[in-house]
C-alpha cells in the first residue's frame, strides 16, 4: 500500500494559462501532481490560489524590464463550498476553497483569501509579491490554511511533503493539534517529524527565507507555540529551511550533487538524518514531442523531424519578435531566472570572439527569462541581454514575459541547450532534461542534474571539468576558457562538418534521459526513499 501524500507548494504549473507559477519550483510542483495522477498514485496538492499570478515582465521601449499584473479568471476551478479561518494579526480571515479539475485522481486545493468579507483579502493577491509581513500571511495561509483544509475535507494523510519552506508553517499547525489533544511539546514535535518529509531546493543563502521572531509573533504564526518553542524549532531569526530539517523524519535535495551542497550547507543544524538525493525529472508527455520519440524508436528522421520543431521556433521568434533566424544556423538557447550565480550574458564576455560568430552567421542565440520583480540586479541582466539582442539584430533574440510555452518551444528547436551557472549554486536544472530528451544538446557546467548525465561528446558537452573556486573571477576566467574552446573546437566543427555525429549525439542524448529523468522514476523514489517510514 502506498502512503497518503499532501503535496504543499506555494506555486504550481500546469499550462500557461494557469497563472499560478514563477518558475522552476512551480513547473516542478505540476509535472510532480500530472505525474501522480498518470501513476494514479494517493496523493492531493495543496496550494494558494493567486489572483494576479506572478508578474508578467515586459520590455520596454528603452529595453528596460517592467512588471505588469492581470486579475485572471479560470475555468478549470470547482467551487468547493468549503471554507478555513486562519487568525492572522488577531483578526480571522476566511480562505475559499477551490479544486483544480485538471489534475483528476490527484486533486489540487487552492486557499483563496480575496472575498468581500475579509479585510485582508489582498493576501493571496500576487504570488512573490511582497516580502515581510505579506510573505508571513500568505505562509500562515499555505501551511496553517492547508492543514485546515485537509481537515474540513475529511482527508486522511500519512504523510505531509513541504515542497520548499514556505509551508513549513504547516508542521507548527500539526504540532498545536497534538498539544490540543493532551501531548506536551517535545512529544508533539517527535510524533509530528515521523509524518513530516522536505524537499530543499536553491543553495543560495538568500533562497532560503528567515523571519524575525517578533514580526513572526505579531502576525500570530507562533500558533499557540511560545517564544522558546518558536527559537527550539527555526532558531532566531527564524529560519524556514532550519524548521522544515528540525520537523522532517527525512529530507531531500533535488540532485546527487545538489545533496553534498546542502549537507555541507546544513550541517550546523541539529538535524537527525542526513539530506538524501533525490533527483528532479519531467513530465515526458508536457515537454517531449511524441514524433521525436517515435522517430528514434522506429529509426526515422531524427534531423527531419528536429528541423520541423526548429522551424516552428523559428517562426514563433518571428511572430513575437519580427526577427527572421536562420534554420540553417546553429541556435542556442537559453532560459533562466536572471540571477546574477546564473552568468545569463555569460557568453558575451569576450565580443573578440562572439562577435564574428554572431556577425558572420555562425551562431544564433535566443534568451529568455524573469528578474524577481523587486530585484533590479536580476532586471539590469534582462536589460543587458536586450541590449546585445538590439546589438546583433539578426544572430540575438530575447523573448520577453518567460512562461511555459516560451519554455516547450525553446527546449524543442533549439539546437543547443546552454547553461553555466557558478558551480555549485545550481540545484537540479529541469528545463535541461526536457532538451535533451528533445534531441537538444546539453552544453552546461557540470552542476545540478548533468553531472548525473552528462558523456562528453557523446550525448552533449560540458564546461569547465567540474572545477570550483571561492574566488569569483577564478572561476569565471576558468570556465569562460572552457565554454569558448568547447565551443569553437567541438560544437561548431561537428554541427557545420559532422552532421552524422551530431544525429548520433541527439540520439544518444534521448536514449540516456528518457527514462531516467522521466517523473515516473522520480515518484518511485520519493515513494521509496522518502515517504514510506
Amino acid at each position: 500500500m502506498y502512503p497518503k501524500v499532501a503535496y504543499f507548494c506555494m506555486e504550481y504549473g500546469m499550462d500557461t494559462a494557469f497563472k499560478m507559477y514563477a518558475g522552476g519550483l512551480g513547473i516542478l510542483a505540476g509535472d510532480y501532481l500530472k505525474g501522480a495522477r498518470d501513476l494514479s498514485l494517493p496523493m492531493v496538492g495543496i496550494g494558494i490560489k493567486w489572483k494576479q499570478g506572478y508578474t508578467d515582465q515586459l520590455v520596454g521601449k528603452d529595453g528596460k524590464p517592467y512588471d505588469a499584473y492581470h486579475n485572471y479568471q479560470y475555468d478549470c476551478l470547482e467551487d468547493t463550498g468549503v471554507c478555513v479561518t486562519v487568525k492572522i494579526r488577531q483578526r480571522d480571515v476566511r480562505c475559499k476553497v477551490w479544486k483544480v479539475e485538471a489534475f483528476g485522481n490527484v486533486p489540487l486545493y487552492l486557499l483563496d483569501t480575496d472575498l468581500p468579507e475579509n479585510e485582508d483579502a489582498w493576501i493571496t493577491g500576487q504570488l512573490y509579491g511582497w516580502f515581510g509581513e505579506e510573505r508571513i500571511a500568505q505562509e500562515m495561509v499555505l501551511g496553517i490554511g492547508g492543514v485546515r483544509v485537509l481537515r474540513a475535507l475529511g482527508i486522511d494523510v500519512d504523510v505531509y511533503h513541504f515542497n520548499e519552506g514556505h509551508a513549513v508553517l504547516a508542521a507548527l499547525e500539526l504540532i498545536r493539534e497534538k498539544m490540543d489533544s493532551g501531548l506536551n511539546f517535545e512529544n508533539a514535535v517527535e510524533t509530528t517529524k515521523q509524518e513530516v518529509v522536505f524537499t530543499t531546493h536553491t543553495p543560495v543563502l538568500q533562497g532560503n527565507e528567515s523571519h524575525y521572531l517578533d514580526r513572526l509573533a505579531y502576525m500570530g504564526a507562533y500558533n499557540g507555540l511560545s517564544h522558546e518553542q518558536m527559537i527550539h524549532i527555526g532558531g532566531a531569526p527564524f529560519n524556514m529551511t532550519v524548521a522544515a530539517l528540525r520537523l522532517s523524519k527525512k529530507a531531500n535535495a533535488v540532485a546527487q550533487l545538489h545533496a553534498e551542497t546542502a549537507n555541507c550547507m546544513w550541517q550546523h543544524v541539529d538535524y537527525n538524518k542526513p539530506i538524501i538525493g533525490i533527483t528532479n525529472a519531467i513530465h515526458v508527455p508536457t515537454w517531449v514531442d511524441p514524433e521525436i520519440l517515435s522517430a528514434v524508436d522506429r529509426e526515422g528522421d531524427l534531423w527531419q523531424v528536429h528541423m520541423q520543431n526548429k522551424r516552428s521556433l523559428l517562426d514563433f521568434i518571428k511572430r513575437r519578435n519580427g526577427v527572421e533566424l536562420d534554420p540553417d544556423v546553429l541556435l542556442i538557447g537559453f532560459s533562466r531566472r536572471a540571477a546574477p550565480y546564473k552568468r545569463s550574458n555569460f557568453i558575451f564576455s569576450d565580443e573578440n570572439i562572439i562577435a564574428p560568430l554572431l556577425e558572420g552567421r555562425k551562431l544564433q542565440i535566443v534568451f529568455s527569462g524573469k528578474a524577481h520583480p523587486l530585484d533590479d540586479t536580476g532586471k539590469s541582466i534582462v536589460e543587458n541581454l536586450v541590449g546585445m539582442s538590439r546589438r546583433y539584430p539578426n544572430a540575438v533574440v530575447f523573448l520577453e514575459n518567460y512562461d511555459m510555452e516560451i519554455g516547450r518551444m525553446l527546449t524543442r528547436g533549439s539546437d543547443i541547450w546552454l547553461n553555466n551557472p557558478r558551480r555549485p549554486l545550481e540545484a537540479s536544472g529541469t528545463s535541461g532534461m526536457k532538451a535533451a530528451m528533445n534531441g537538444v544538446l546539453n552544453f552546461s557546467v557540470l552542476d545540478g542534474w548533468w553531472p548525473e548525465a552528462c558523456r562528453h561528446g557523446v550525448n552533449g558537452w560540458q564546461i569547465g571539468g567540474g572545477f570550483e573556486s571561492c574566488d569569483v573571477c577564478e572561476q569565471d576566467c576558468h570556465d569562460l576558457k572552457s565554454l569558448y574552446q568547447v565551443l569553437l573546437e567541438e560544437i561548431l566543427p561537428t554541427y557545420y562538418e559532422r552532421r552524422d555525429r551530431w544525429v548520433d549525439m541527439m540520439k544518444n542524448s534521448i536514449h540516456s534521459t528518457r527514462k531516467q529523468f522521466a517523473m515516473e522514476r522520480m515518484l518511485s523514489e520519493y515513494y521509496e526513499l522518502l515517504y514510506k517510514a
